[in-house]
């Protein structure tokens, strides 16, 4: 009994105890208010971007070129199989097999032309040959008539004047028969060789396209143009291009074979920042798989038009990064933490973010003498920002609000007219960039508009 009083007495005492520590560590936490020194250093201005890397150059392993040849008449195949992502291979390895069934369907339907056409062909072969002969023998039997015809006019001369003109006629129907089928047998032969051409043309065309698909199918396994490490497509949304995804005669790429000794981060910048990113500027790369590792680099090239990703709202531009350090560690499809510089002041002082308020149209932080500091600002970062007037390095300025901010007194207000100068120079700035606004004429038909500021003529 005695032994459960003493646990009961030491567990309420150690709860009294652990109430009066938080409460004593709370009270101190309200008491605390945080302070900075105004700093004196240089000061960069930058844009965080995330990225993936890639090649800057490639070797596209491709399907068969001929695939977009008319004989064929094949618009889409699918990948059957595909070497696994990262494989490293060699020059004639295997990469890809793509599916034979539409392609062996198209061969099965030139193989039934083929045959229809050579036995069109050898029928009209034959029935030429016997359309000729006939012609041939109707010719021979012609010519017969027309010498009876000669001897029965030469029998005639003895006889009345009506029998030898009657003879005379008869020859001359046989004379002219026989020229007739002989003039008529020549065009027959022209028109047979002509058709017998023309059968002849559509069934080489046919076998040519035999020719073609048997060489197509031949090359429905892929082998590897170079050695390299075998990196999979990826596809307009992004998708990478796999076993079962389509290529068309437009886009015969099954994967890449990409240069690992020059690499690139391929980001994406939102439009606020777009416009302070520009060819040459100085980045620094980091590589999330392995962090104790840092590059550099350089902006290569910045997108004119932006474009809207896959399941977001926000218009982005594409900027492409070059590493100038090489490293085997890298991989495409690595993702990349990269802050581009965009600018950077030399000798300038600069205080935390979290020290600056706003009042109406006027900036101040709170000072450790109890004054509030009517400040000029200049360009700031994600952490910090410049201060171009009223407050002198090592100054200690306060990062939270004060309890009392009535007590602090207005310094600084001298610099009130500077504030204003600077605000309307920079609307001058941003007026002077803006684009001519177009307005209609007063009393002007539809249609009719001028740029702002011109005169009427």
């Amino acid at each position: 009994m005695k032994k459960k009083i003493l646990i009961v007495t030491i567990v309420i005492v150690s709860v009294i105890v652990a109430l009066m520590v938080y409460s004593g560590f709370s009270g101190k936490e309200k008491e605390i208010i945080l302070e900075a020194k105004v700093e004196r250093g240089d000061f960069e201005i930058s844009v965080m971007v995330t990225g993936e890397l890639q090649a800057l150059n490639e070797t596209e392993i491709q399907g068969p070129s001929s695939l977009a040849s008319r004989n064929l008449r094949i618009y889409n195949l699918k990948i059957q199989s595909l070497i696994a992502e990262g494989t490293v291979v060699d020059s004639g390895d295997w990469i890809a097999t793509l599916d034979r069934s539409e392609a062996d369907n198209s061969h099965k339907d030139i193989l039934d032309e083929l045959e229809r056409l050579e036995s069109a062909y050898l029928r009209k072969s034959l029935d030429t040959t016997m359309n000729l002969r006939k012609l041939r023998d109707d010719l021979i039997n012609l010519k017969f008539n027309m010498e009876e015809a000669e001897i029965t006019l030469e029998q005639s001369k003895y006889e009345p004047p009506a029998t030898i003109r009657q003879a005379e006629i008869n020859k001359e129907k046989a004379s002219r028969a026989f020229d007739q089928a002989s003039k008529n047998y020549k065009l027959k032969v022209q028109q047979s060789r002509a058709d017998m051409r023309e059968s002849e043309i559509n069934l080489d065309r046919v076998r040519r396209r035999k020719s073609d698909v048997q060489g197509i199918l031949e090359q429905f396994e892929i082998k590897a143009p170079a050695p390299g490490m075998v990196i999979y497509k990826r596809e307009w949304n992004g998708a990478k291009r796999t076993a079962g995804s389509d290529i068309s005669p437009w886009d015969l790429t099954v994967a890449t074979l990409p240069d690992l000794s020059q690499m690139i981060s391929k980001t994406y910048v939102n439009e606020i920042d777009i416009s302070k990113v520009n060819v040459d500027q100085q980045v620094e790369i980091g590589v999330d798989a392995f962090p104790e590792k840092a590059f550099t680099g350089q902006v290569l090239e910045v997108a004119n038009i932006g474009e809207q990703l896959p399941n977001t709202d926000a218009k982005v531009f594409e900027v492409i990064i070059e590493l100038n350090e090489n490293d085997t560690i890298l991989r495409p499809s690595m993702t990349s933490s990269n802050r581009i510089l965009t600018k950077k002041y030399e000798d300038v002082l600069f205080v935390p973010l979290e020290a600056v308020r706003a009042n109406d149209s006027l900036s101040f932080v709170y000072s450790k003498d109890k004054e509030r500091k009517i400040i000029v600002l200049g360009e700031s970062n994600e952490n910090f920002i410049i201060i171009e007037q009223g407050l002198k390095e090592r100054d200690i300025v306060l990062l939270s609000s004060p309890e009392d901010p009535e007590s602090f007194k207005f310094t600084g207000l001298e610099l009130m007219e500077v504030i204003k100068q600077k605000k309307a120079e920079r609307l001058r700035e941003i007026e002077q960039n803006q684009p001519p606004k177009m307005i209609k004429e007063e009393g002007a038909p539809s249609g009719n508009f001028k740029r702002r500021g011109e005169g009427s003529k």
